[in-house]
């Protein structure tokens, strides 16, 4: 009975200010659809929380005004997508962070997307990484880490 409980009060959690309640799910760092690095070298090549927090907020700025994948983004949760990108990179780093949202399929569920979609997010988050200076060997291996998502974000 206990074990319910909890499994129900993970799945309830409190709406972080400034975003817009979701169906509630299992949070869970498999969510996040990849392994974190075994070591935080990688989270030291990204310069940190810092740097993960500039790179994100330069993606999705640039996502936003890019106009081959602009609509995409259009009336979505802004602030939980720049909070769970923040975790997601943290996590798959090693920066010691935990993964709050949802599993890849159902937060990209009937948005659409497509192959062209992904790799001109891909493109910005690239400009993103180069921005914040982070060595190429290290954008790649982030790279090779959130590859296979693919798999699950793109529906057509």
């Amino acid at each position: 009975m206990l074990t319910v409980a909890v499994i129900l009060l993970q799945m309830v959690a409190a709406v972080p200010a400034g975003e817009e309640p979701v169906a509630p799910y299992m949070q869970s760092d498999g969510n996040a659809g990849a392994k974190p690095f075994p070591d935080d070298r990688l989270w030291q090549a990204f310069n940190g929380s810092a740097g993960v927090s500039r790179i994100v907020d330069d993606l999705v700025a640039r996502s936003e005004k890019d106009a081959r994948i602009s609509d995409i983004f259009r009336n979505q949760d802004m602030v939980r997508l720049r909070r769970t990108l923040k975790e997601q990179f943290c996590f798959i780093l090693a920066g010691g962070c935990t993964y709050t949202g949802r599993d890849m399929k159902g937060a990209h569920k009937d948005m659409g997307i497509q192959r062209a979609d992904m790799a001109a997010l891909v493109e910005n988050l690239q400009a993103a990484m180069r921005t914040e200076h982070v060595p190429f060997a290290a954008q790649n291996r982030l790279l090779s880490k959130l590859a296979p998502m693919h798999r699950d974000i793109v529906e057509r």
